[in-house]
């Protein structure tokens, strides 16, 4: 079942999580809202499968939220980044990936990300993805050779391990747009299934949210990961 998240401006927001066959649900979802009416969402995707390492990530995503809602969208995906520097005493170092949505009443929403999560859009009519995910299949893409892209679908180039002021990606989603956020357990769910629940649900985040968790489904080997979804209302 969804969270509902509610927000000054007339703004509403939930968010929904699934876990996949495997013994934790390695996916953290976050939402935090400013005093000042910037509200903060974020997905953080954790690499592996244990219990600390889920705990790991949400204590990554609420810090994400929280440092981005004061000192932008960058810095709150850096600050997930820093945390995972030093992994004290631990011998195991947890890796994730991040993507965070920054709304501004008003304004368009500033986004940040390393790995391969999403942030789409809607714009009333259309579902817009507005990010580009790190992966070896989607650089292949870029540069002209997209008949091998699909087998490095899974080979992701930067992690927040990994990530640097120079490489974390930035982008925007128009102003007043309906905002979703996914982990990479929707990847095998074809956009035009994905825009049709958005047509259907868009104007309830937390029936929305919920059915695109639904939509998640196995590989034909029997994997299923874990899928979570943030819908964020901007108007």
């Amino acid at each position: 079942m969804s969270t509902a998240h509610d927000l000054t401006h007339g703004r509403r927001a939930a968010s929904a999580t699934r876990r996949g066959v495997r013994d934790h649900n390695m996916d953290a979802a976050a939402l935090f809202q400013a005093s000042t009416g910037v509200a903060v969402a974020a997905i953080v995707d954790g690499i592996g499968n244990d219990p600390d390492g889920a705990e790991t990530m949400r204590l990554l995503a609420e810090s994400a939220v929280r440092i981005g809602a004061t000192k932008g969208a960058l810095a709150g995906v850096l600050a997930a980044a820093a945390l995972l520097e030093d992994p004290g005493t631990r011998r195991h170092i947890p890796d994730g990936v991040i993507v965070l949505a920054l709304a501004v009443p008003g304004h368009p929403t500033h986004l940040a990300w390393v790995g391969d999560s999403h942030a789409y859009s809607w714009d009333g009519s259309h579902l817009h993805r507005r990010t580009d995910p790190h992966t070896m299949g989607a650089y292949l893409r870029g540069n002209g050779v997209a008949d091998l892209a699909p087998l490095h679908d899974s080979w992701v180039r930067v992690t927040l391990s990994s990530a640097t002021v120079t490489n974390v990606a930035v982008s925007s989603a128009p102003t007043d747009e309906l905002l979703i956020l996914v982990s990479d357990g929707l990847d095998n769910v074809p956009h035009d299934e994905l825009e049709a629940l958005v047509r259907e649900h868009h104007d309830n985040p937390e029936t929305l949210a919920d059915a695109i968790i639904a939509a998640a489904r196995e590989t034909e080997d029997g994997y299923r990961d874990d899928a979570t979804a943030i819908v964020l209302t901007t108007r």
